[in-house]
């Protein structure tokens, strides 16, 4: 049994937290093993990058996924939460450059592979510094099973898709337009592309036909890339330039004789329905040129600087080739005008860098075959986006989706297993590295030095994680997964990938849920990032207010899929929960005796207000259960707080005082009503703020063990008092009422009042004479009469109503008379004042005239406002009059 001298006064997360944790870990809480006696439940964790630090993205979806893992292990599930690290190839090797750098050193200075062996040193070195702070905010991931994209039995996941993709002619190489960004020095996906709206130009360009007969005026957004126009294009319908058809124009300041085509994809009301054709750097117009068999002129270094197919600009950066190509038309007498628009731009979603299309061999997956099972199990319902509306983002990019760039210009990562022969030219794809060439058996091979897209490999994340390609029990037991919780910025770049692998590879779908969160905004809904020096530290949060406040702060008000502002008066309000529920126990505990038999306590030994606060608790059961089941996790904390709050704390608690001080079955009944409901919550509580409630269950009356391995509450059926709750409803309700009537009157706290109950209901009158005590204690009750007729009440007496009576008090109660008719003739005087002056600001012509429309209309409000409030200060001194 605790004792109140061993429960602090407050909860004190700084000092608790870390311990209940290594309890956590020293019990093997967090472990789950394939068993077949029960249910499995998984979630694999979305792996952050090993360059990561804990941001509050991380700490929402960290949270999330806990309190979905604690909730279904109390519920008696085989509960894996798996975590792991993504190597994060770009983010990894621009970081070990970065720090080469200052070291003087280039990766080439180094070579291969110990620039590789730098990596995994710093991998070691600060990789698991993101892991260490998800524990800190109390993740129950079983981190013995933890996992990293560039593990062995992982890398040869990947290198076995590879082939088998390859295989079956789903992965290909070629030349193609794909995404390059200048700063990273690799391509990178059409997914990892994030485009702005901004301000650009609209250049009007004169391209005068070879013959010297006319012209050709088109519009482009990036005059220096017409140095690598190969083409003007036109629609072959378009009755404007079908004589122009066949003919060439002469490209403006470079001189070159261009054809014009004719081509379906041009838009004859776009523009002046003339288009310039660069292949090498538009992904549209590639496919024309393609289509036109048109040569390629690529015009850009790979960091965005202009080459020696520019000629005399060669050496300038595009931007500033792009000014000085400007002046040079307009000088040259081609720059027709220019127009101000706001267009989308392309920019690397790593580093913000805008990013080049680019013409460039690349390894490919063909998309077309993949997408089409992905999508299906979307629209079957089998695969459920939570919200719902998340659908349509997925389908969106699934039916629009192009060949997937899986190829990187970067050392760190899965390299490409492919090996190219000197002497044959052929290639071998194995997974294993080759000694010789499988075609012509020369020894004399290479390997790709490219490396995968880092999403090749988390596509593979949910079945890989569990031992993929082997048949492991893991696999076979925890696969497919349950829910995946997710930004929805993601779903494009990650969980479509999964889905199409996983449907490929094995058959399956990942995981039956997709669970979408919106993003965590700063507190004037902001998005929070380093340039506006808006990001909060999770950490600096957890340090002062504890893990458990955070956690109630992101869930708090939280609903699938929406975007949340992070406010610290959550913080504090989620600090004084807790508060309130330490104080709560420790009233319990000091009410609890050494020798206290809970067996014994019989239904019938229940007051009302016992069978009113677990019927309640019955409720709340089913409420929660309900909320969870559908991802409601911030309803579902609101309803544990109201219920906490208010009705235990608040009500409950101080009902039952008075039966503690007692002895015999009623104070045995009370004590085991309030262990029994608050150990419930606590425990309904649990995957939301983990800490404090496994603390609070150290001290309360049940079953040994920790809290985390404990039994999700199940609503008891002989519970159910509908009754008693519907009794207890009226009670509340008069107190609620008699409370508001005080505090309009100014009554002190110190002072009683007399109570007349009117009710013709003789079981009415019962029930209020039953609690007399209580509107004693709860509404400051003097005398309380009961009256079955009205005869006796007087006429000035304040009425509240209930359902099945009403209660009257005397006004002589609640106001001194004479001092109150004071004070409404001096309320009378200001409210009259009040309106002559807004009346005065009225007729002033002046003011109507000059003064903006809403503040006008505020003076008329102030009238209309001031007018009620006069009216109801004369009725009032009127019946107090009258009562004299």
């Amino acid at each position: 049994m605790a004792r109140i001298d061993k429960i602090p006064a407050t909860f004190d997360p700084a000092a608790k937290e870390d311990q209940i944790y290594e309890e956590w870990l020293q019990n093997n809480a967090f472990a789950a093993t394939p068993n077949p006696r029960k249910e499995p439940y998984c979630i694999v964790m979305p792996p952050p990058n090993i360059t990561g630090v804990l941001h509050m993205g991380h700490a929402l979806d960290t949270t999330m996924q806990d309190l979905l893992i604690r909730w279904r292990r109390l519920e008696g599930y085989e509960t894996l939460w798996l975590p792991g690290t993504d190597h994060a190839a770009i983010a990894t090797e621009a970081k070990i450059v970065e720090s080469m750098r200052e070291e003087g050193l280039t990766k080439e200075d180094l070579g291969r592979e110990a620039f590789l062996a730098r990596a995994w040193d710093w991998k070691e070195k600060y990789g698991g510094a993101i892991t260490n702070q998800l524990a800190k905010l109390g993740a129950s991931c079983d981190w013995e099973r933890e996992r990293f994209t560039m593990d062995e039995n992982l890398t040869r996941a990947v290198l076995d898709v590879f082939v088998r993709l390859y295989d079956k002619g789903l992965i290909y190489r070629g030349e193609r337009i794909i995404n390059w960004c200048p700063h990273c020095l690799t391509t990178i996906s059409d997914a990892e592309v994030e485009h702005t709206d901004l301000e650009g130009e609209f250049y009007y360009i004169r391209y005068p036909l070879s013959d010297g007969t006319a012209d050709l005026i088109l519009a482009t957004t990036r005059p220096e890339t017409m140095l690598g126009d190969t083409a003007v294009a036109v629609h072959p319908e378009d009755e404007r330039f079908r004589k122009y058809i066949g003919k060439t124009v002469i490209l403006p300041l470079a001189g070159r004789e261009l054809p014009i085509i004719a081509d379906h994809y041009v838009d004859r009301e776009l523009g002046t329905g003339v288009v310039k054709i660069t292949p090498a750097h538009d992904p549209n117009d590639f496919e024309i040129g393609e289509r036109h068999n048109l040569p390629i002129i690529n015009i850009l270094t790979e960091d965005a600087y202009m080459n020696e197919q520019a000629g005399v600009y060669e050496g300038m950066q595009a931007l500033a080739a792009r000014a000085k190509i400007v002046e040079d038309l307009q000088e040259g007498g081609y720059l027709v005008k220019t127009e101000k628009l706001t267009h989308a731009v392309g920019a690397c979603y790593r580093c913000a860098t805008f990013v080049e299309p680019r013409v460039s061999l690349q390894w490919f997956v063909r998309m077309e075959e993949l997408a089409k099972p992905a999508i299906e199990v979307v629209k079957n319902n089998e695969v459920k986006f939570v919200p719902k509306r998340f659908e349509k983002t997925y389908f969106n990019w699934m039916d629009n989706t192009r060949d997937w760039c899986i190829s990187r210009q970067l050392w760190w990562g899965h390299r490409i297993p492919v090996w190219y022969c000197d002497n044959c030219g052929k290639e071998t794809v194995t997974v294993t590295a080759p000694e010789s060439c499988s075609h012509c058996e020369s020894s004399a091979i290479r390997q790709d030095e490219d490396t995968l897209d880092t999403w090749f490999s988390s596509a593979l994340w949910p079945f890989s994680t569990l031992g993929w390609p082997e048949q492991t029990e893991e696999l076979e037991y925890f696969y497919p997964t349950d829910v995946l919780v997710t930004g929805y910025d993601i779903i494009t770049f990650w969980v479509s990938r999964m889905i199409f692998s996983a449907l490929e590879f094995t058959g399956m779908i990942p995981f039956e849920y997709v669970f979408v969160h919106g993003l965590v905004r700063d507190s004037k809904g902001r998005k929070m990032s380093k340039s506006l020096n808006n990001g909060i530290d999770p950490l600096e949060i957890i340090d002062e207010y504890g893990a458990d406040a955070l956690r109630y702060a992101l869930i708090s008000g939280s609903a699938p899929g929406n975007d949340q502002r992070f406010q610290d008066e959550k913080v504090e309000a989620g600090r004084n929960f807790i508060n309130k529920i330490w104080n709560a126990l420790r009233f319990v505990v000091i009410n609890f005796d050494e020798d206290m038999d809970f067996s014994s306590v019989e239904n019938t030994d229940f007051a009302i207000e016992d069978r009113w606060i677990l019927a309640e608790l019955n409720d709340i059961i089913r409420e929660v259960g309900r909320n969870l089941e559908s991802f409601e996790t911030g309803l579902a904390l609101a309803k544990l707080y109201a219920f906490l709050w208010d009705l235990y704390c608040d009500w409950y608690i101080e009902i039952v005082k008075p039966r503690l001080q007692g002895e015999g079955s009623s104070r045995l009944a009370a004590q085991y009503v309030l262990n029994h409901v608050l150990l419930e919550t606590i425990t309904m509580l649990h995957p939301f703020m983990p800490y404090a409630t496994e603390e609070i269950y150290k001290h309360l009356v049940h079953e040994p063990g920790q809290l985390i391995r404990a039994n999700w509450p199940l609503p008891n059926d002989e519970f159910d008092f509908a009754e008693d709750k519907k009794t207890m409803q009226i009670l509340m309700d008069s107190v609620r009422s008699i409370r508001n009537v005080r505090a309009e009157y100014k009554v002190p706290q110190n002072q009683t009042i007399d109570l007349m109950i009117l009710s013709r209901n003789a079981d009415v009158l019962a029930l209020f004479e039953d609690n007399k005590q209580l509107l004693e204690r709860l509404a400051r009750a003097g005398g309380i009469a009961f009256h079955a007729e009205k005869t006796a009440i007087p006429a000035d007496a304040v009425q509240i109503q209930f359902a099945g009576g009403e209660i009257f008090i005397a006004l002589t109660d609640l106001v001194n008379i004479e001092d109150e008719i004071e004070r409404l003739t001096k309320e009378e005087m200001r409210l009259t004042k009040e309106i002559k002056r807004a009346e005065d600001k009225l007729k002033n012509e002046s003011f109507v005239k000059k003064a903006p429309a809403h503040v006008v209309d505020q003076e008329r409000e102030k009238i209309d406002k001031y007018e009620k409030m006069l009216a109801n200060v004369r009725s009032r001194r009127g019946s107090l009059q009258s009562a004299i």
